[in-house]
């Protein structure tokens, strides 16, 4: 669906007014977006590369186009491509796999974007994915997906590490946090292909609220690096490759020297009660109203 005239009209008034160096951002990377995805109407992404390449269309060249903006306002100096592509390529891939079930289920059909090299080691079809009997399956191949989103965090702390601006650092650093840990709640977690996963509304709170300086990145990071390493099995034919992307996420984090300056992001979750225990407490309950009712009946 296009968006209506009126939006047109009011995008169209709102990049004329802008500084020249501002519209030759713009107009640069949305034509080079336009031309990339256009390339992707007809085309399957297959391999790992056409993954990348895929990415780097529709979120890698919005970290390029957004690199060029700070620089040209004076607040930043000009980020590496490399490193302004990965912080794109981050978000979008864990975009792409959180949405997995909501993609796959849309009518009418939308395409799907896991790339076969990946998926085709599992299954025959990538929708098999969410059938119980493929369960297993379904999950070592989601692992998979997130050990490859992993390649993009270091380069994406070593973006995030040289912004100076309070306001851009934020806006860049709060998607990004909330990359690694949604990743962190989609790895091993077979919700992925039953529903909706993603981190609840406090925790979401407290990373906006919080996030003010890089020690609070790195710390978040590291936390949040932990809690996935936590869930990493050993069985797991990915399982060598995501510990180390995972050590050396942790490695750079612990090298900031910073991790001591910061409040954990990553609160644990209370003890829930055994759901027996509440129903005998709900009968036990339920008797006493009941006892206490009969009590004040008159005798007849």
């Amino acid at each position: 669906m296009f968006p209506k005239k009126s939006t047109w009209h009011a995008v169209t008034m709102v990049h004329v007014v802008l500084a020249l160096f501002y519209q030759e951002a713009i107009e640069d990377i949305t034509k080079r977006m336009g031309a990339g995805m256009a390339k992707f109407i007809c085309q399957e992404v297959e391999s790992i590369d056409d993954y990348d390449e895929y990415c780097h269309y529709v979120a890698g060249l919005v970290g390029l186009g957004l690199s060029k903006l700070f620089h040209a306002s004076g607040s930043e100096d000009l980020a590496p491509d490399h490193l302004s592509n990965s912080m794109g390529l981050f978000l979008q891939k864990t975009n792409i796999i959180r949405d997995y079930l909501e993609d796959i289920n849309e009518i009418p059909k939308c395409r799907m974007f896991w790339p076969r090299q990946i998926w085709s080691k599992y299954v025959n079809k990538l929708e098999d994915l969410k059938y119980e009997e493929n369960s297993e399956k379904a999950v070592q191949c989601l692992n998979d997906m997130v050990s490859n989103a992993l390649i993009h965090v270091e380069d994406s702390l070593k973006y995030m590490a040289a912004l100076r601006d309070l306001s851009i650092f934020r806006f860049c650093a709060i998607p990004q946090i909330m990359a690694i840990g949604t990743l962190a709640l989609c790895y091993n977690n077979i919700e992925v292909f039953r529903g909706v996963v993603k981190m609840r509304r406090g925790l979401t709170a407290k990373v906006i609220d919080r996030t003010k300086t890089m020690a609070d990145v790195y710390g978040a990071f590291f936390d949040f690096s932990c809690m996935l390493k936590s869930k990493v099995n050993k069985n797991d034919p990915n399982a060598t490759k995501t510990l180390s992307r995972l050590d050396a996420i942790l490695k750079t984090c612990r090298n900031s020297g910073v991790l001591n300056k910061r409040k954990s992001y990553v609160v644990r979750s209370e003890p829930r009660l055994n759901p027996t225990l509440v129903v005998m407490l709900l009968i036990i309950l339920s008797i006493i109203f009941a006892y206490l009712l009969s009590a004040k009946q008159p005798n007849n």
